[in-house]
């Protein structure tokens, strides 16, 4: 059974490495910066401005105007990664990280979206440690980053980043990676069966 599991993260709470720890256990493909790749093939962008405007927002957006030609860079990145997003759930079971994924996913039959957060301390010593942020202004870029990130999220969705009862699951990362790891592979092994 093809099955899709979408994370949504606060920086610093290691959704990403949770995210591709999943995706080993259960072995299925891992998507996080990959989607940019995926979303140059077919949509002509380069890698450099996927990558500045990656879940950022830049003005007014709407269903009706995404497909027009007077799109912002933004937009434009945004409907590449929806289509790349689209492309990779059609394909079989995934792991996405980010981007929207479970609200372009929304409508899939076997869909399990995750929110995971953590402590703020927890969540400095993180990017501390894996992405080389001084301890002193840490703090002050992780809510700047989350922040970016949830108006991204509420720009392009009608859901509340971050809020529980918009996810089949919400964990605290401060269980430790590996619980978190666990209870999700659980998880999904007793919703969707073992393959």
């Amino acid at each position: 059974m093809k099955y899709i599991i979408t994370i949504g993260r606060e920086y610093g709470s290691g959704g990403r490495f949770i995210g591709k720890l999943v995706a080993e256990k259960l072995g299925i493909p891992f998507y996080d910066n990959e989607l940019i790749t995926e979303a140059c093939k077919d949509s002509g962008l380069s890698p450099a401005i996927l990558e500045t405007f990656d879940e950022k927002t830049d003005g007014f957006f709407s269903a009706a105007g995404m497909y027009s030609y007077d799109m912002s860079l933004s937009q434009k990145v945004f409907l590449a990664q929806f289509e790349a997003i689209k492309k990779i759930a059609s394909l079989g079971s995934a792991v996405i990280v980010g981007r929207c994924a479970d609200y372009v996913l929304k409508d899939e039959p076997n869909l399990c979206s995750i929110f995971i957060c953590a402590p703020m301390d927890q969540k400095i010593e993180r990017a501390v440690e894996h992405y080389g942020l001084k301890k002193e202004k840490a703090e002050n870029a992780i809510i700047k980053k989350d922040k970016k990130r949830k108006g991204y999220y509420n720009f392009y969705t009608d859901k509340d980043w971050g809020k529980a009862s918009n996810y089949d699951m919400c964990i605290n990362s401060k269980l430790g990676v590996d619980n978190c790891v666990n209870l999700i592979v659980q998880y999904v092994k007793e919703r969707f069966g073992n393959e």
